[in-house]
């Protein structure tokens, strides 16, 4: 046996857990039993469609992770799991794509129950944060792993591998191995090689994490075209807000192991249901109010919304206005006019922050070269922007 093929033959033991994953149960394999016959019964068909997760329930010594959490994806959608370390994410994930057994629950792909389906017979890639490439293995093998381990015809091989990393602009680094790659190039060569096996879904467990933060924005564009362009479901685990806003058609915002809040970026920033939501997607101002004599009744004055809320005479709740909704004035305005003195003015190039008591209330406003820590300005908080909180 020649040296590269002792090398590749290697690489493969020592890998093997992670190329199960790599060969991902792909569309329209047919499996052959112990006995010998074809079968493809337990496969997810080819035409995949929705996944859905029922009462996903995990534990790790005891101690709760994940407590029914449940929810859908539509095939071709791309679904963003958000929230701080810690908040299971990741093990959702996993439990999606095979890496970890739910203690309670289903996992359904296209209707049919995949939960004890082993990772490699499910229609399923991931790539994952640190990109798991084999470092004795060209790009180009790398990305023609799984379909080697599948004995696929090495025409069909050639084929789409230089498929592949064309799509990814990686077809000039096809001979390079990993040492000589920047951390943008081996994101698109973990991509290329989940993205070769044509999964039904794909899981990206924080790809973009390790890259500095002008690459990252790069590759977030680059990975939602990408998405559009092939059809497929993605599901991203990431607790980077704006990466979550920028490629995703739906955001599930979790904390301590259950679901949070669900839904559009959109919905999920102008309507965050507690003040949990409110304040990890983006900023927020968050005040004490109390419903009285048909207003908001708060430190910073009183406030009228422009729907009046289902509370009762002084119950007592919290408000939301994210910075970029309040207005400075040049007059006092004629609803919602609070009088205030700048604190703190901090520039950032485009825009300008500026801490104001009483509150102190965080204002996002175009770039004032004329305000000065001390000044008093009039500020406007439009009653359309109050968001009631339930917490």
């Amino acid at each position: 046996m020649g040296k590269q093929a002792l090398l590749r033959r290697s690489g493969q033991l020592v890998f093997a857990a992670i190329g199960g994953l790599l060969t991902g149960g792909s569309t329209g394999v047919r499996r052959r039993s112990a006995a010998g016959d074809t079968s493809s019964a337990l496969q997810p068909p080819a035409d995949s469609g929705d996944l859905a997760l029922e009462g996903i329930c995990k534990a790790f010594d005891g101690q709760s992770v994940l407590r029914d959490i449940g929810f859908a994806v539509q095939a071709g959608e791309f679904v963003t799991l958000l929230g701080p370390s810690g908040c299971g994410k990741t093990t959702l994930l996993r439990i999606i794509a095979g890496l970890e057994r739910a203690d309670a629950g289903e996992v359904r792909l296209a209707g049919r129950r995949i939960t004890d389906l082993p990772a490699n017979r499910r229609p399923v890639n991931t790539v994952f944060q640190n990109y798991a490439l084999f470092p004795h293995l060209s790009v180009f093998e790398n990305v023609a792993f799984g379909l080697r381990s599948r004995r696929v015809d090495a025409a069909q091989i050639a084929q789409r591998v230089t498929s592949a990393l064309a799509m990814l602009q990686m077809e000039a680094f096809a001979s390079r191995y990993p040492h000589q790659l920047s951390g943008g190039q081996k994101q698109r060569v973990a991509l290329a090689r989940a993205l070769v096996n044509e999964p039904e879904l794909l899981l990206l467990d924080e790809p973009m994490s390790a890259l500095d933060a002008k690459l990252r924005a790069e590759v977030q564009l680059e990975l939602r075209r990408l998405q559009r362009q092939l059809g497929k479901t993605f599901i991203l685990v990431t607790h980077d807000q704006d990466e979550a806003m920028t490629v995703s058609d739906r955001v599930i915002v979790m904390r301590d192991g259950v679901i949070e809040q669900i839904g559009t970026p959109a919905e999920v920033y102008e309507r965050p249901v507690n003040r949990f939501v409110a304040e990890f997607l983006g900023s927020a101002n968050l005040l004490a109010a109390t419903w009285r004599n048909g207003c908001f009744a708060t430190a910073v004055g009183s406030l009228h919304a422009a729907t009046p809320p289902d509370w009762p005479a002084d119950h007592e709740g919290t408000i939301a206005l994210r910075p970029e909704r309040i207005h400075v004035c040049e007059q006092r305005p004629e609803c919602n006019g609070i009088r205030g003195r700048i604190r703190e003015r901090v520039y950032r190039g485009d825009h300008m922050d500026l801490f104001v008591e009483p509150g102190p209330l965080r204002v996002r406003t175009p770039v004032r070269p004329g305000l000065r820590v001390g000044d008093e300005i009039w500020l406007q908080l439009p009653p359309e922007n109050l968001i009631l909180l339930e917490d």
